[in-house]
């Protein structure tokens, strides 16, 4: 079992930035490679950015690609989403999530079966 737990969330004007965190507790954290999803209203939850058990690798989703860097410190069992240039349209529900299904990439929500209770970012325009 694993349990995450997201912070960091708030309401932010367009162009400002906001850090996300995802503490971990349970089974060793540095097994899994990490991902952030965000779900707006009436839209389906959408792959955000995944990074390595070791942060060696990382991706990200075109849409914020750029602007949007993930990290991971294992000491702490943590793993951060730095958002910076800020858009109204980044305005989503974020969560973290542990991947554990290999036959599922990384953007796909299906591969991820540990998830936080998610941190609500909102920007303004």
């Amino acid at each position: 079992q694993v349990q995450l737990a997201e912070s960091g969330g708030g309401l932010v004007q367009a162009g400002g930035s906001l850090r996300l965190s995802c503490a971990a507790s349970g089974r060793t954290f540095s097994d899994y490679t990490m991902g952030w999803f965000r779900q707006a209203p009436g839209k389906e939850r959408a792959f955000v950015a995944a990074i390595t058990w070791n942060g060696g690798y990382t991706n990200y989703a075109d849409s914020v690609e750029g602007r949007f860097t993930i990290s991971r410190d294992n000491a702490k069992n943590t793993v951060y989403l730095q958002m910076n240039s800020l858009k109204p349209e980044d305005t989503a529900l974020y969560y973290c999530a542990a991947h554990t299904a290999r036959q599922y990439g990384w953007g796909d929500p299906r591969g991820y079966y540990y998830w936080g209770q998610g941190t609500q970012v909102t920007v303004s325009s």
